[in-house]
């Protein structure tokens, strides 16, 4: 396959297969996954399973014939979202629906220019690779792409009661540096919570700004809701929804499908009409009847076993044993997140802040060998990302926190 592929941990594990929030690799042992966003609702969940294989059983084909599902699918997630969000389009990545929300935002706006923050990650299209600055050096952006820095209190730029405002005019600074450029500004493209940054919530306030702002210069604001989506806050059912604003476009994908591959695009339905008057859209598997049947289980198991309040309870007190934890480890310099969402940041010193890059490798290896599976994060490194599957209890969470003990 290749050396440009990836594997996790120095001893990678063969898995064969998943229930709820436990896999299981080829030789019979099971690891507790608190990092797979990807099964949401839980491995192998039996009611989407059920929706899949029915569908499968009965018809599978593309989006240019009439079919109840994506149809269905586009009212309920249009439901769980502001009025104005009120038209869906669907793909199968979340690649590809940052990827379509690039194009829609261009055609509308008539300019190009993107702004992102830093150390972001947008996909591997070729579009949504030029905006994921987790990915690319900073002195290798296209011309009109800029990264802002990403609004980070604990190790950010700013950390006082300015921060907002100090952050947000890094947003004006991009847009003129782009004007600069000759570059007409299209968007603004935010993680909601910033994941591959370490799981950095922007503080109240930011998100609102920074739409203002992006609006102001002509351009869109798009929200990428593909971590922090779905619940996993607890909070809230998307991660924008900690600020008081309605973006431009919401993407989404991958906890859509629990693992089947769905993503979607949800947006105005103006934008969408003046979109459709310069090009047509369609995708060959995006929104076909087997996917939109993933897609409505999920949302159907996330409803009725009331995922995101388990999230909101379960993640609060995963957070307070990581913060008694830290008691006791004085290498946790912070913990961070809310739901089942959340960053333990390694340190070697806690008044320096200063990034445990070599210890954090060790222990995302030695929690492996003892059944834990996440992994580190942040542009350090130093960042153990925690983010399981919404169905995690308060029994799961203790056993990962007295293994966590045990390996500090």
């Amino acid at each position: 396959m290749g050396s440009a592929y990836r594997l996790f941990y120095d001893t990678p594990i063969h898995l064969v297969r998943g229930e709820g929030v436990w896999v299981y690799d080829a030789g019979g042992r099971k690891y507790l996954d608190m990092y797979n966003n990807v099964p949401h609702v839980g491995h192998c969940h039996p009611h989407v399973v059920e929706a899949i294989c029915q569908q499968a059983g009965t018809l599978n084909t593309h989006t240019r014939y009439l079919h109840d599902n994506v149809v269905n699918l586009a009212e309920r997630l249009t439901a769980k979202l502001p009025d104005e969000l009120d038209t869906a389009m669907f793909c199968c990545t979340g690649s590809e629906a940052n990827e379509l929300a690039l194009r829609i935002a261009r055609t509308v706006t008539g300019g190009t220019g993107i702004i992102v923050t830093s150390f972001a990650y947008h996909g591997n299209t070729q579009a949504s690779y030029e905006i994921s600055t987790h990915s690319i050096p900073a002195g290798e952006l296209p011309d009109y792409v800029v990264a802002v820095p990403a609004p980070d209190r604990y190790r950010g730029l700013y950390r006082d009661d300015d921060a907002v405002e100090k952050y947000a005019a890094h947003v004006r600074d991009a847009i003129d540096l782009l004007r600069s450029r000759g570059v007409k500004p299209a968007a603004f493209v935010i993680d909601t919570i910033i994941s591959s940054s370490g799981v950095v919530a922007p503080p109240p306030g930011y998100l609102s700004k920074a739409a203002r702002i992006i609006r102001e210069a002509g351009g869109l604001f798009v929200a990428d809701e593909v971590q922090p989506g779905f619940g996993r806050t607890g909070k809230n059912f998307w991660g924008f929804e900690a600020d008081d604003f309605v973006p431009d476009i919401v993407t989404m994908g991958k906890p859509m499908g629990n693992g089947h591959p769905i993503s979607s695009v949800v947006t105005r339905r103006d934008l969408v009409d003046a979109f459709g008057k310069h090009g047509r859209y369609f995708n060959t598997f995006g929104g076909n009847p087997v996917s939109c049947a993933a897609g409505l289980a999920v949302l159907d198991v996330i409803e009725n076993e009331n995922l995101q309040p388990n999230a909101r309870v379960v993640g609060q007190h995963l957070v307070d044993g990581l913060w008694k934890l830290a008691d006791q480890h004085t290498c946790i310099g912070d913990v961070r997140g809310t739901g089942l969402f959340i960053a333990l940041e390694l340190v070697t010193n806690r008044e320096k802040r200063t990034p445990a890059t070599e210890l954090a490798a060790r222990v995302v290896n030695d929690l492996r060998d003892r059944g834990v599976l996440t992994a580190s994060i942040g542009p350090d490194e130093n960042i153990l990302k925690l983010r399981p599957p919404l169905v995690l209890s308060i029994d799961d969470a203790d056993y990962a926190l007295n293994i966590l003990d045990d390996t500090l």
